[in-house]
């Protein structure tokens, strides 16, 4: 039982006020509600002393092994030029495999560009390795584009290129790469987190089983499996909302692993300024981005994965690769989600709807782009990053982080969603703010009804009178998944 609590999740507009309630839960599920005192209590209780209940969080967009790994790797977000950068990572101590890695930056704000002169002079012979903000393309240094096998001329790999350094950085020894997912699920379930889509580009289907039989049982998980693992996913039978876990999986863990969409990145992203867009990049006159995923290829990976029983998760951040998407849905009538929906035209604003294609979008992006987005975008004529424009044509909004181009916390994107700032500046397009009922919509899977999933988050302070700073630093004292306590603090 948790006695003595307040709702002010989805479910709390089924009671009569908002006096404390305590919550029986049985099997996994909410068994009843009842005011604090009405029901016999069992002998497991946990005291909420008016804590608020929301249901438990979702990120519905997390790398997660390379989010788990980013705690071992020099964190750039604050490097003011390119400069600063290369001479940071001169003093960041080698990994283990001889490889020292840094991430974090945006380089479209520096006053100077990165170089492989610049990076060879600060590094020398230590293979060095930076991953830009959007993970669309990496800064390498003559001895890391040895090592790899790549040319550069100038030091920079984007798009497919750099997400194989991703891939490759990535893939550690399983053992230290476990241990790292099971320290980051702590994390997550630290800040309510009783849910994530994990989108790492990797055969997941035996990484995920792997990890529970080793003792993961912090959150659930839907994976994604990549173009490249298509036929691997048709032949091993894989299907959206199958279980999938080891046969002796501990009764903790049971049913929280399962198959999630096929992932297709229909484009590029906007630091590394390869979204594709209606208008040309400012001073590139013939650059739109890119269509990395030409349409006829894309309805042919929709129907495919549509006939194997995979949903598809679209990555498409500008208005070009927003409107290819939809038409591949349309025409194959798959179902999913498009991913970031960064800029869209107000004509595919319906579309949207229409389609029942879920807008699974990260909020924080808003707030870390908008000087980006200012600067490049300026001339675009869609919407840009679309939060109430998308809730008032009818569409289904899903939050993430996109971990580790954000950090892993939904409440900085319901702060984000709620506020449109995160600093001392006024809010960014405050036309797009969401209530914060609706950015908790967007948060959840369940609600707090009975018969629906005892996935809970307990906080220190009600949710619905706080203000953008508030959200952003939400107390959380305990978190249940399926009637469990994965965190008290």
């Amino acid at each position: 039982m948790l006695r003595a609590v307040r709702l002010a999740g989805p479910g709390r507009e089924h009671l009569a006020d908002n006096e404390p309630v305590d919550l029986l839960l049985a099997g996994g599920r909410i068994a009843d509600i009842a005011p604090t005192g009405a029901l016999t209590a069992p002998t497991d209780v946990l005291d909420g002393h008016g804590a608020w209940a929301v249901p438990g969080l979702w990120d519905n967009h997390v790398h997660t092994v390379q989010w788990a790994l980013a705690a071992e790797r020099e964190a750039l977000g604050d490097a003011g030029s390119a400069a600063e950068a290369a001479a940071r990572m001169r003093a960041v101590a080698p990994l283990p495999d001889g490889r020292r890695v840094g991430g974090g930056y945006r380089d479209a704000l520096w006053p100077d560009d990165p170089s492989l002169a610049l990076l060879d002079a600060a590094t020398g012979d230590v293979p060095t390795y930076l991953i830009n903000a959007d993970v669309h393309s990496v800064w390498m240094n003559s001895a890391a584009l040895r090592r790899e096998g790549f040319p550069g001329d100038d030091g920079i790999l984007r798009e497919e290129d750099a997400f194989e350094i991703s891939r490759r950085l990535n893939a550690v020894d399983p053992e230290h790469g476990d241990r790292a997912v099971l320290r980051a699920g702590e994390r997550a379930a630290s800040r309510g987190v009783t849910g994530l889509v994990d989108f790492d580009m990797a055969w997941n289907a035996d990484a995920w089983p792997r990890r529970v039989a080793a003792g993961f049982a912090a959150h659930r998980v839907e994976f994604a499996v990549y173009p490249f693992d298509l036929a691997r996913a048709v032949e091993a039978g894989l299907r959206t909302g199958d279980v999938r876990e080891p046969e002796d999986a501990p009764a903790a863990a049971r049913g929280l692993i399962r198959v999630g969409p096929l992932k297709v990145i229909s484009d590029g992203s906007l630091g590394t300024r390869t979204a594709a867009c209606s208008h040309a990049y400012p001073g590139d006159p013939g650059n739109f981005g890119v269509l990395s995923v030409p349409r006829d290829e894309l309805i042919e990976l929709l129907t495919r994965a549509t006939g194997a029983g995979l949903s598809v998760a679209v990555h498409a951040i500008g208005d070009r690769a927003a409107s290819s998407a939809l038409d591949a849905f349309a025409i194959t009538g798959a179902h999913g989600s498009i991913e970031h929906a960064q800029l869209v035209r107000q004509s595919d604003l319906a579309r949207f709807a229409r389609s029942g294609v879920v807008a699974s979008v990260q909020p924080q992006h808003a707030l870390d782009d908008r000087d980006l987005a200012g600067m490049l975008w300026d001339g675009q004529d869609g919407v840009g990053y679309p939060l109430a424009s998308l809730v008032a044509a009818g569409v289904e909004l899903r939050f993430g982080s996109d971990a580790p181009v954000a950090p892993l916390d939904p409440w900085q994107a319901i702060s984000a969603a709620v506020a449109r700032t995160d600093d001392s500046r006024p809010p960014w397009h405050p036309e797009e703010r969401l209530s914060l009922d609706a950015a908790l919509r967007a948060s959840v899977r369940t609600s707090l009804r009975p018969g629906e999933p005892a996935d809970i988050a307990l906080c220190a302070a009600d949710p619905r009178t706080a203000d953008g700073a508030q959200l952003r630093a939400m107390p959380v004292v305990a978190t249940v998944l399926a009637g469990r306590l994965t965190h008290l603090s």
